[in-house]
């Protein structure tokens, strides 16, 4: 191979260990420490390939690339950092980095991005800084890597998003970092929840209606796609969509075109969509509860965000970012010590991040003094887990005002909406606690079968699923 690669990496470990491997893979490998030493390697020799730590001794690798880019636009740059932030990650993307590896890394992953950038050119690239004050998304365990990576290949680009995760990971903040750092930021961001509007009312919620469309149409109303014009909307909870509505919403995506109920004319939307759900369309496109080609529609690029407890790294990072949040909202300034870190990182954390934040809120509000302990933190964790049945009834009384808070329901539909949310969990429960006997799930709530099936189709429920033969 004639032109050979060039490694920018200050630690001696971690350099021997790729140039290793990439010399057992044929390469000829140019190594150095330092940004003054990197351009003296590029003035004098043409490399297939560079591959650049970003803390150097002399400097900051991403930073430094503009003169790079100027003298050699079409080399590929592969970006490694222990900086293991979204931040980070964008400024890669901006500086169209051919790849970014946040170490630890995959060596034989590193292996094969070296393979095609050797063969691959790369167009002319802008320095960009990140703001990391402003991203939305803090972490810098490995399971998050894979979603920065993710984030940062759909910047440049209006592909549709479907971000997968269980309530509380944080699906909305993904959403709203692809908005905020893509091409469509100057554009409006416009969030819909399809589990919290009611069936008769989410077509116009979508799409708007004309006047007279329906009882109570008193005006024209503008739907969300008109809305997000320009920008982006997120279509949450996208699982407990109707199919009525599934249909016309797959019409939209394909046309780029909306009609208003009650409108005889089509109206043209230019939106990106990311769309998010905590359920498995699997089972419900196999029972028919949820259109195939809608969810290739959507699933063009799908993001999966690991639950709290796969990303225990994080924890303390996420505790500090929210006494940070905590503090900017009102509550007394705080910190916390590692002990009571340590107790935090051994939770199950069913809620997730959302929990975990919420959690925080309150040890900031009850210490008392400046550090959040131990003593504090398990006194606060006990009482959770041991509530009495009236602190359980509580506990329910604020999850559901907590559910109405975050979801705001249409006037009028406060009622359904909310049944329909906590209904939900309680008939899969009883499947989970039946293997997916519907019988004896029916016989567990103490309702008719007739009606747990009935109510099973409305809420997309598909009992197979809860089998352990599934």
């Amino acid at each position: 191979m004639s032109d050979p690669i060039l490694l920018v990496e200050d630690d001696n470990a971690i350099a021997a260990v790729i140039v290793s491997a990439l010399e057992g893979e044929g390469y000829r490998v140019d190594r150095c420490a330092a940004i003054a030493q990197r351009d003296r390697l590029l003035d004098a020799q043409h490399y297939a390939a560079m591959l650049t730590d970003v803390v150097l001794e002399d400097g900051d690798g991403i930073a430094s690339l503009a003169r790079v880019r100027e003298q050699h636009p079409h080399m590929p740059i592969i970006i490694l950092s222990a900086q293991n932030t979204l931040d980070t990650a964008v400024r890669a993307s901006e500086n169209e980095a051919f790849e970014y590896f946040p170490k630890p890394f995959d060596l034989d992953e590193l292996i094969r991005a070296v393979r095609q950038a050797a063969g691959a050119s790369s167009g002319a690239g802008s320095e960009g800084q990140g703001d990391e004050g402003n991203l939305p998304l803090v972490g810098r365990s490995q399971a998050m890597q894979g979603v920065f990576r993710m984030i940062t290949r759909v910047l440049r680009n209006d592909l549709t998003v479907l971000v997968l995760g269980e309530s509380g990971t944080g699906k909305e903040l993904v959403a709203e970092a692809i908005h905020q750092l893509g091409s469509r930021k100057t554009g409006p961001f416009v969030a819909v929840n399809a589990a919290a509007i009611p069936r008769e009312l989410i077509e116009s919620e979508l799409f708007g209606h004309e006047k007279g469309a329906f009882t109570g149409a008193v005006g024209q109303s503008i739907g969300k796609f008109e809305q997000a014009n320009g920008g982006t909307l997120f279509l949450d909870e996208i699982g407990d969509m109707p199919l009525d509505a599934q249909t016309r919403l797959l019409r939209a995506l394909q046309s780029g075109r909306i009609r208003r109920v009650g409108g005889r004319q089509d109206v043209a939307v230019d939106v990106r969509i990311i769309a998010a759900t905590n359920r498995d369309l699997a089972p419900m496109i196999a029972s028919g509860k949820f259109r195939e080609d809608l969810y290739y529609r959507l699933n063009v690029v799908p993001i999966e965000l690991p639950p709290l407890r796969a990303r225990r790294d994080d924890i303390g990072a996420l505790t500090r970012h929210f006494l940070s949040l905590a503090e900017d909202e009102g509550l007394p300034r705080r910190q916390i010590d590692e002990q009571a870190i340590g107790l935090l990182e051994k939770q199950p954390w069913r809620g997730n991040v959302r929990e975990l934040r919420n959690l925080i809120y309150r040890l900031a509000l009850l210490a008392r003094n400046d550090v959040i302990d131990a003593e504090l933190a398990r006194e606060v964790l006990g009482k959770e887990q041991s509530l009495s049945t009236s602190e359980r009834s509580s506990s329910v009384d604020r999850a559901m005002l907590d559910w109405i808070d975050e979801h705001h329901p249409a006037p009028g539909s406060l009622y359904r909406a909310a049944s329909a949310a906590f209904e939900k969990p309680l008939f899969e429960h009883a499947l989970r606690a039946t293997a997916g006997n519907q019988l004896r799930a029916a016989e567990l709530l103490g309702i008719n079968r007739n009606t747990l099936r009935k109510r099973l189709g409305e809420l997309g429920i598909v009992a197979e699923a809860f089998s352990t033969r599934a």
